[in-house]
Protein backbone atom coordinates (compact mmCIF):
# COMPACT_ATOMS: atom_id res chain seq x y z
CA UNK A 1 0.00 0.00 0.00
CA UNK A 2 2.98 2.74 0.98
CA UNK A 3 4.93 1.20 -2.05
CA UNK A 4 2.39 2.54 -4.59
CA UNK A 5 1.52 6.16 -2.34
CA UNK A 6 5.10 6.79 -2.26
CA UNK A 7 6.48 5.11 -5.13
CA UNK A 8 7.30 8.91 -6.82
CA UNK A 9 9.30 9.25 -3.55
CA UNK A 10 13.05 8.64 -3.19
CA UNK A 11 12.96 6.96 0.77
CA UNK A 12 16.26 7.38 2.74
CA UNK A 13 16.53 4.89 5.89
CA UNK A 14 19.60 6.21 7.70
CA UNK A 15 20.09 3.45 10.02
CA UNK A 16 22.75 0.83 10.46
CA UNK A 17 20.38 -0.89 12.98
CA UNK A 18 19.19 -4.69 11.49
CA UNK A 19 15.79 -4.39 13.57
CA UNK A 20 14.86 -0.81 11.37
CA UNK A 21 15.67 -1.67 8.18
CA UNK A 22 13.79 -5.15 8.70
CA UNK A 23 10.58 -2.88 10.10
CA UNK A 24 10.69 -1.16 6.64
CA UNK A 25 11.23 -4.30 4.48
CA UNK A 26 7.91 -5.70 6.10
CA UNK A 27 6.20 -2.55 5.60
CA UNK A 28 7.12 -2.97 2.08
CA UNK A 29 9.16 -0.42 1.11
CA UNK A 30 11.48 0.64 -1.32
CA UNK A 31 14.03 2.25 0.41
CA UNK A 32 17.94 2.90 0.63
CA UNK A 33 20.40 3.20 3.58
CA UNK A 34 22.58 5.81 3.59
CA UNK A 35 24.82 6.83 7.15
CA UNK A 36 26.63 9.44 7.80
CA UNK A 37 28.92 9.41 11.27
CA UNK A 38 27.13 11.73 13.83
CA UNK A 39 28.59 12.25 17.17
CA UNK A 40 25.93 11.34 19.12
CA UNK A 41 26.09 14.13 22.16
CA UNK A 42 23.25 16.26 23.55
CA UNK A 43 22.97 18.91 26.12
CA UNK A 44 23.04 17.71 29.71
CA UNK A 45 19.93 19.91 30.83
CA UNK A 46 17.78 17.62 28.36
CA UNK A 47 15.61 15.12 29.73
CA UNK A 48 13.58 11.42 28.32
CA UNK A 49 12.11 12.39 24.81
CA UNK A 50 14.00 15.95 24.22
CA UNK A 51 16.85 13.56 24.39
CA UNK A 52 15.87 11.45 21.42
CA UNK A 53 14.53 14.49 19.53
CA UNK A 54 17.36 16.31 19.53
CA UNK A 55 19.63 13.21 18.41
CA UNK A 56 17.57 12.13 15.77
CA UNK A 57 17.56 15.70 14.49
CA UNK A 58 21.05 15.94 14.91
CA UNK A 59 20.99 12.88 12.64
CA UNK A 60 19.13 14.60 9.96
CA UNK A 61 20.34 17.68 10.07
CA UNK A 62 23.87 15.79 8.71
CA UNK A 63 22.51 15.34 5.41
CA UNK A 64 22.46 18.75 4.14
CA UNK A 65 21.43 18.80 0.50
CA UNK A 66 17.90 16.53 -0.07
CA UNK A 67 16.25 16.49 -3.41
CA UNK A 68 13.05 17.43 -3.91
CA UNK A 69 11.34 13.76 -3.58
CA UNK A 70 13.46 12.25 -0.60
CA UNK A 71 12.32 11.55 2.32
CA UNK A 72 15.02 11.17 4.64
CA UNK A 73 14.12 8.84 8.41
CA UNK A 74 16.62 9.31 11.35
CA UNK A 75 16.12 7.60 14.51
CA UNK A 76 17.31 7.13 17.76
CA UNK A 77 16.25 4.73 21.18
CA UNK A 78 17.35 5.74 24.59
CA UNK A 79 16.38 3.49 27.96
CA UNK A 80 15.05 6.27 30.61
CA UNK A 81 14.98 4.47 34.10
CA UNK A 82 15.33 6.30 37.48
CA UNK A 83 16.15 9.73 35.69
CA UNK A 84 18.85 9.06 33.63
CA UNK A 85 19.44 8.17 29.88
CA UNK A 86 20.86 4.26 29.42
CA UNK A 87 22.32 4.54 25.78
CA UNK A 88 24.48 1.53 24.30
CA UNK A 89 26.56 0.73 26.79
CA UNK A 90 30.42 1.22 26.75
CA UNK A 91 31.36 -2.57 28.07
CA UNK A 92 30.47 -5.65 29.47
CA UNK A 93 30.41 -3.98 33.04
CA UNK A 94 28.14 -1.30 32.34
CA UNK A 95 26.06 -3.68 30.07
CA UNK A 96 25.61 -5.48 33.68
CA UNK A 97 24.99 -2.67 35.38
CA UNK A 98 22.55 -1.15 33.66
CA UNK A 99 20.38 -4.65 33.82
CA UNK A 100 21.14 -4.99 37.27
CA UNK A 101 19.41 -1.61 37.75
CA UNK A 102 16.38 -2.41 36.22
CA UNK A 103 16.26 -5.53 37.54
CA UNK A 104 12.90 -5.86 39.37
CA UNK A 105 11.54 -2.02 38.43
CA UNK A 106 10.13 -0.64 34.95
CA UNK A 107 11.52 1.66 32.77
CA UNK A 108 10.81 3.63 29.58
CA UNK A 109 11.94 2.77 26.34
CA UNK A 110 11.81 6.12 24.28
CA UNK A 111 12.12 6.30 20.12
CA UNK A 112 12.13 9.65 18.31
CA UNK A 113 12.05 9.43 14.41
CA UNK A 114 12.40 12.66 12.22
CA UNK A 115 11.65 13.19 9.19
CA UNK A 116 13.66 15.17 6.46
CA UNK A 117 12.36 16.40 3.11
CA UNK A 118 14.42 19.45 1.63
CA UNK A 119 11.59 21.80 2.74
CA UNK A 120 11.33 20.56 6.33
CA UNK A 121 12.04 18.18 9.60
CA UNK A 122 8.88 17.02 11.70
CA UNK A 123 10.15 14.94 14.52
CA UNK A 124 7.72 12.04 15.73
CA UNK A 125 8.29 9.80 19.46
CA UNK A 126 6.70 6.72 21.08
CA UNK A 127 7.56 6.00 24.59
CA UNK A 128 6.85 2.27 26.13
CA UNK A 129 7.11 0.89 29.69
CA UNK A 130 8.75 -2.12 29.97
CA UNK A 131 8.87 -3.54 33.96
CA UNK A 132 11.48 -6.77 34.23
CA UNK A 133 10.80 -9.09 37.27
CA UNK A 134 13.77 -10.27 39.32
CA UNK A 135 16.45 -11.12 37.29
CA UNK A 136 19.87 -13.65 38.68
CA UNK A 137 23.39 -11.88 38.16
CA UNK A 138 23.66 -15.67 36.69
CA UNK A 139 20.51 -14.89 34.19
CA UNK A 140 22.17 -11.40 32.97
CA UNK A 141 25.82 -13.08 32.63
CA UNK A 142 24.29 -15.75 30.65
CA UNK A 143 22.48 -13.40 28.38
CA UNK A 144 25.22 -10.96 28.18
CA UNK A 145 27.58 -13.88 26.70
CA UNK A 146 25.45 -15.74 24.70
CA UNK A 147 23.46 -12.65 23.08
CA UNK A 148 26.15 -9.32 23.42
CA UNK A 149 23.40 -7.08 23.34
CA UNK A 150 26.48 -4.27 23.25
CA UNK A 151 24.76 -2.23 20.19
CA UNK A 152 21.36 -1.55 22.37
CA UNK A 153 20.11 1.05 24.38
CA UNK A 154 19.40 -0.20 27.92
CA UNK A 155 21.73 -3.12 27.01
CA UNK A 156 18.87 -5.48 25.45
CA UNK A 157 16.86 -6.80 22.64
CA UNK A 158 13.75 -7.48 23.94
CA UNK A 159 13.19 -10.21 20.77
CA UNK A 160 15.53 -11.93 22.22
CA UNK A 161 16.31 -14.69 25.50
CA UNK A 162 15.86 -11.72 28.31
CA UNK A 163 12.46 -10.73 26.46
CA UNK A 164 11.19 -14.32 27.17
CA UNK A 165 12.22 -14.86 30.37
CA UNK A 166 12.78 -11.27 32.52
CA UNK A 167 9.83 -8.83 30.95
CA UNK A 168 6.45 -9.52 32.83
CA UNK A 169 4.34 -6.35 31.60
CA UNK A 170 4.70 -3.89 28.66
CA UNK A 171 2.54 -0.69 27.96
CA UNK A 172 2.52 0.93 24.66
CA UNK A 173 4.19 -0.54 20.98
CA UNK A 174 6.39 -3.87 21.38
CA UNK A 175 7.79 -2.56 17.52
CA UNK A 176 9.22 0.60 19.66
CA UNK A 177 11.15 -1.29 22.06
CA UNK A 178 12.59 -3.29 19.19
CA UNK A 179 13.67 0.01 17.11
CA UNK A 180 10.74 2.03 16.12
CA UNK A 181 7.23 2.74 16.89
CA UNK A 182 6.28 1.43 13.07
CA UNK A 183 2.44 2.42 13.77
CA UNK A 184 3.27 5.95 14.06
CA UNK A 185 6.01 6.14 11.10
CA UNK A 186 3.42 4.45 8.83
CA UNK A 187 0.88 7.03 9.76
CA UNK A 188 3.36 9.73 9.21
CA UNK A 189 4.78 8.00 6.16
CA UNK A 190 0.97 7.99 4.28
CA UNK A 191 0.32 11.42 5.68
CA UNK A 192 3.73 13.05 3.85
Amino acid sequence: MLRKKLQHKNIILASGSPRRQQYFKELDLDFTIQLKEVEEVYPNHLKAEEITNFLSELKAAAFEHLNENDILITSDTIVWHEGKALGKPKDYEDAFQMLKSMSGKTHEVITSVSFKTNVKTETIFEITKVTFKEISDEAITYYLENYKPFDKAGSYGIQEWIGLIAISKIEGSYANVVGMPVDKVYDKLVEL
